[in-house]
C-alpha cells in the first residue's frame, strides 16, 4: 500500500529532500524505520525519526564527507548508526542490521541489505514497518493489520524476541497502554514467554527499566498492566514491593484521570510505608525529586486531607504556609491528584500564596528591641494571621500585638 497522509509531506523538509538525493544518486536505500512509521499511519506526526538505508556506515560517511555535509556525534557508528545535519536538521540513520550474538541486554550486530531480515530483529509487530519517502509501506509481519486491530504482538517468537533483550518484555507492556483498547487483550502463548522470562529483567539496569516503567504508567490500562506484573512474577525483578498494596493501586488510578500526575505520584500507591520508596530508589535509582515526591506521599495522603466545612483546602494551605522546602507546592499539587480531588486541586493552583504582612522592623518601631521578643512576637503574630485565613493585614495584626 502507499501512504498519502499529510503527517509524511510535513516531513518531507529541505533538509531530507537533500538527503534523500545523495542516497539517490549513490543508488542506495533510505526508509524511514520504525516508531515513526507506527506513528504516521496512526495518523501522528512522529517526534523523532529514524531511517534505515542499505549503505554501511563508511558509504555513508563517504558520501555526505565528499558532499560537503556535516557530520556529527559518531558514539552510534559502531552500531551502524550516522548522524548527519542538513538545513539546521539532524538525520539519524543506521545501517540495516542482523544480531549475530545477544545476551538478553546488548546485541553484536553484522550489516545487511535484507529489509526483512532487519525487520526480524525488532521487537514489536507495530515497529517493524518501514516507509519509502514516496509513502510506500514495507511490512513483513503484518504490523499494519495489528495497529489497526489495536493488537500488540511480538514479531515471531515471543521467547527468542525476549531473550535478545528482557526490557522488551516492559516494552510490550508499554505499547499495550498505548495501542490496545480495553485490558486483557493478550495472546496466552506472549504470556506464558513473559512469565519464564521475567528473571532476567534483574539484569537490565535501573535506569533503563525506569525509563520504560514510566512510560507505562503514563500510558491507559496501568491498573491492569500492574496487576498483571504481579501475577507474571515481574514485579520483584524491577523494584516493586513483593506485597504490594494493588487495591489502592486501582483506586488512585482511578482518581487520577485525566489529572496529568507525575509518574512517581501513581507508582506511590502501591507502597506502604518509606521502605518501600527506599528499596525502589536502590533499584532503580529514581531522581531525588522523585524519591523525595514518594516519601512525601507515603507520609502525609492519610492525615493530610480536606477540612470538612465551608474551607476545605484550609489544611493543605496551612501546611504549605509552614513549610521551609522548595517544592510543597507542587507536592500538594500531586497529593491532590492522588486523593482525586480534581476541584480543590484547580483552586490550589489558582490560589496566590499570601506573604506575612508584618516584620522585624515594624515591631523594633513598636519599640520591641530583644531579637528573642521579635522571634516570639512574629510567630504569635503568624499564628494570629493563620487563624485569620490569611486575612489579617499589618494594622490588625499589630493592634493584637498592643493589647
Amino acid at each position: 500500500m502507499r501512504l498519502r497522509a499529510p503527517q509524511l509531506q510535513e516531513l518531507l523538509t529541505p533538509g531530507l529532500r537533500c538527503v534523500a538525493e545523495l542516497f539517490e544518486k549513490k543508488n542506495y536505500e533510505l526508509r524511514i524505520a520504525g516508531g515513526a512509521v507506527r506513528d504516521l499511519l496512526s495518523g501522528v506526526t512522529p517526534q523523532d525519526i529514524d531511517f534505515a538505508t542499505t549503505a554501511t556506515p563508511a558509504e555513508m560517511k563517504e558520501m555526505f564527507t565528499s558532499a560537503g555535509v556535516r557530520l556529527i556525534n559518531n558514539k552510534g557508528e559502531k552500531h551502524g548508526t550516522i548522524t548527519a545535519r542538513l538545513h539546521e536538521q539532524n538525520f539519524e540513520i543506521t545501517t540495516l542490521r542482523i544480531d549475530v550474538v545477544t545476551d538478553g541486554r546488548h546485541a553484536e550486530v553484522e550489516f545487511t541489505t535484507d529489509w526483512q531480515k532487519d525487520a526480524e530483529r525488532r521487537d514489536l509487530t507495530v515497529n517493524s514497518m518501514f516507509l519509502g519517502l514516496d509513502g510506500t509501506l514495507y511490512d513483513f509481519f503484518n504490523g499494519y493489520e495489528d495497529l489497526k486491530s489495536k493488537k500488540i504482538r511480538f514479531v515471531g517468537r515471543a521467547s527468542e524476541r525476549i531473550q535478545e533483550d528482557y526490557l522488551r518484555i516492559l516494552r510490550y507492556f508499554r505499547f499495550y497502554g498505548r495501542i490496545a483498547e480495553k485490558p486483557g487483550d493478550h495472546e496466552p502463548t506472549t504470556l506464558q514467554a513473559i512469565k519464564e522470562n521475567a528473571k532476567g529483567l534483574a539484569g537490565i539496569s535501573g535506569e533503563r527499566i525506569w525509563v520504560e516503567l514510566k512510560k507505562i504508567l503514563a500510558g491507559n490500562h496501568v491498573s491492569h498492566l500492574v496487576q498483571l506484573m504481579y501475577e507474571l512474577d515481574i514485579a520483584q525483578y524491577i523494584g516493586l514491593p513483593l506485597d504490594g498494596n494493588l487495591e489502592e493501586f486501582a483506586t488512585v488510578t482511578k482518581n487520577i484521570q485525566n489529572l496529568s500526575p507525575k509518574p512517581m505520584t501513581v507508582l506511590t500507591s502501591l507502597f506502604k510505608g518509606k521502605d518501600d520508596v527506599t528499596n525502589l530508589d536502590l533499584r532503580l535509582k529514581i531522581s531525588k525529586e522523585e524519591k523525595n515526591l514518594g516519601l512525601f506521599l507515603v507520609k502525609h495522603r492519610q492525615e493530610l486531607t480536606k477540612a470538612v466545612g465551608p474551607e476545605p483546602l484550609r489544611p493543605y494551605q496551612d501546611f504549605l504556609m509552614d513549610s521551609r522546602e522548595a517544592n510543597t507546592n507542587s507536592r500538594i499539587f500531586e497529593l491532590l491528584k492522588y486523593q482525586g480531588e480534581e476541584q480543590l486541586l484547580k483552586e490550589m493552583q489558582e490560589w496566590t500564596v499570601p506573604t506575612f504582612p508584618v516584620s522585624g522592623h515594624d515591631l523594633r518601631k513598636m519599640g520591641v528591641t530583644s531579637g528573642k521578643e521579635i522571634g516570639t512576637a512574629l510567630q504569635q503574630l503568624r499564628e494570629e494571621w493563620k487563624r485569620s485565613g490569611y486575612h489579617m493585614d499589618k494594622e490588625e495584626l499589630l493592634s493584637c500585638l498592643k493589647r
